[in-house]
């Protein structure tokens, strides 16, 4: 039977130490800010939004929200993140994507200045993750593994890991992550070919597929540690994986749960950029 990866285990240690901070900032007459940008009424932004403020309300995380209509123009949305780059009080920003059809999402995502840049969306944190700088923030969910890996004790130097998928969201500042901790990297996508070979190797397998239940048995073998990133609902309306649970918890030695495991992380690695953002200042 697998140890299960629970992201509350992690939340609860983290989360104690995210507060402390703040509370150390706060002493230091500094309440760090997170500002919310989003257009529109999509309710998956919505849920989210909701969830990252209770997170960082209770942290002590002060909240700062900027709400556009749906037929925003795209120098609304320019000016409206202008206004969060020169605000000071300001010191990290989520903006939900995708964003509608009439703007341009690379103009807008580098808009922000990477020093804001929480979520990790921007060219500049990207090149911060690429070279292993602190420029910027990486992106919350490969972050969010890694605090996964970092609390269970699983260690990464010298061992092989593979990714499945290779989004500028997950698969490749996984990769890239996982590299500079001293692991030895492949990348999996589409077009691999003979993909179960390649991750029946792997010590450490983080799977961002987005396909619910995609990842079989016939991708894993014994002594293997599985992070799912995934969060779909099956055919049957359950929140899922991309990892088919009930075939890989038999084989492997330890795996995350959906729900339950990296997404329950995500939302305080957020949090711990704003924070990280504001020690930053002071």
């Amino acid at each position: 039977m697998a140890k299960i990866l629970s992201g509350k285990e992690v939340v609860a240690v983290l989360n104690e130490q995210l507060a402390q901070r703040a509370e150390a900032l706060t002493q230091k007459g500094v309440t760090p800010c997170l500002a919310i940008v989003r257009v529109g009424e999509r309710p998956d932004d919505i849920a989210y939004e909701r969830g990252a403020t209770n997170r960082c309300t209770k942290l002590g995380i002060a909240i700062k929200n900027f709400l556009l209509p749906e037929d925003a123009s795209q120098q609304d949305l320019l000016d409206t993140i202008a206004e969060v780059n020169e605000d000071d009080s300001i010191h990290g920003c989520l903006l939900f994507r995708p964003l509608p059809k009439q703007f341009d999402d690379e103009a807008i995502r580098n808009a922000l200045r990477p020093e804001k840049d929480a979520d990790g969306i921007t060219n500049g944190s990207l090149a911060g993750v690429f070279a292993g700088t602190d420029q910027g923030y990486p992106p919350c969910t490969p972050a969010a593994c890694m605090e996964i890996l970092d609390h269970f004790g699983i260690e990464t130097t010298g061992k092989k890991a593979v990714v499945i998928g290779r989004s500028l969201v997950v698969g490749r500042p996984a990769a890239l992550m996982l590299t500079s901790r001293n692991a030895t990297v492949t990348v999996c996508h589409t077009k691999t070919i003979d993909m179960p070979s390649i991750t029946r190797e792997a010590d450490i397998l983080i799977v961002a597929a987005g396909r619910a239940n995609i990842i079989g048995k016939e991708y894993f073998s014994p002594g293997q540690v599985v992070i799912d990133v995934g969060i779909n609902i099956d055919e049957n309306g359950v929140f899922c994986g991309d990892v088919n649970f009930a075939e890989a918890e038999p084989i492997v030695s330890a795996i995350s749960p959906v729900p339950g495991g990296v997404g329950t992380v995500t939302t305080s690695v957020l949090a711990k950029h704003v924070i990280e953002a504001a020690e930053k200042r002071v």
